[in-house]
């Protein structure tokens, strides 16, 4: 069937894992009751904690982690798609990764996805950001079926690199997904702008599930958890910062419309890039 009704979960996650986990359960059971069959939680979700010493000491391997234990334990008791837009783990090999976890109906684990792209910034507000010094980038874009629908993943960040979202789309995806923790100051300028891109020059829907407001570690993220169709509309948005639940019909059968309309994927063609120096003629002052 090609058609599904999502929900995006836009949440405040503090710095304990317990009370997000509680607040992620209340959201999956409200979105779920209102007939939602794939929901995304953002990125982070387990906890927003900016030190580096004070995360480390609360992660745990996949295996033991309470937030993965609960999506899947949902996604089995409601029967439904359960996404973790990610959450701090820790790899075998003592890193860390910024880990998206997609939960089948029956509670079993269909794919994990790691963040690829490091947000590693200085922003004129004085905020600095150096995601590397934490986790470990992933190496791969991932794409699944969710029956007839076929989802790419990615988080945050990733956002800005539409070579990763194009490839997915390639690959025949017609859900692209965006989980994050944005910003405020980014989040202000560049947030509707870049989801709706996406979608545009995809022709696909786009799932964004954000964190929100004021969190325990003084950060603050812009929200705004919104899908958005292929051809760019906004069909559902959190107007605002507060935790609430997005619920959105979409029928991807629009993304295959879209594409025959605009055929881009199709019409794409290899190029070269060829720079050309000024001549010192082009330089010179009239005399």
């Amino acid at each position: 069937m090609s058609k599904l009704r999502v929900a995006a979960l836009q949440m405040r996650s503090g710095t304990s894992i317990e009370r997000n986990v509680v607040m992620f359960e209340k959201m999956v059971r409200e979105a779920a009751a209102k007939g939602a069959q794939y929901l995304q939680s953002p990125e982070m979700t387990g906890a927003l904690v900016r030190d580096r010493d004070a995360l480390r000491a609360l992660i745990t391997s996949a295996d033991n982690d309470l937030l993965v234990r609960k999506a899947s334990e949902l996604a089995d008791e409601l029967g439904v798609h359960v996404h973790i837009g990610s959450t701090a783990i820790a790899r075998d090999d003592g890193k860390v990764a910024n880990r998206a976890f997609l939960f089948a109906p029956d509670g079993s684990l269909i794919t994990t996805y790691d963040k690829v792209h490091m947000f590693d910034v200085d922003l004129d507000n004085g905020e600095s950001w150096r995601e590397s010094a934490t986790y470990e980038p992933g190496r791969e874009t991932v794409v699944a079926d969710l029956g007839a629908v076929r989802l790419g993943l990615s988080v945050c960040y990733d956002l800005r690199f539409p070579q990763l979202f194009r490839a997915q789309a390639l690959a025949g995806a017609q859900v692209l997904t965006l989980p994050a923790a944005f910003t405020r100051q980014t989040g202000e300028a560049h947030w509707h702008a870049l989801l709706r891109a996406r979608a545009i020059e995809n022709g696909a829907f786009v799932i964004a599930a954000a964190q929100g407001g004021k969190h325990e570690d003084e950060r603050e993220t812009f929200g705004h958890s919104m899908v958005v169709d292929p051809w760019g509309s906004i069909v559902a948005e959190a107007d605002h910062d507060e935790p609430a639940v997005v619920v959105a019909d979409i029928d991807v059968a629009a993304s295959a419309a879209a594409r025959a309309k605009v055929p881009n994927l199709a019409n794409a063609r290899p190029f070269e890039v060829r720079t050309v120096a000024a001549s010192g003629a082009a330089g010179r002052r009239a005399s």
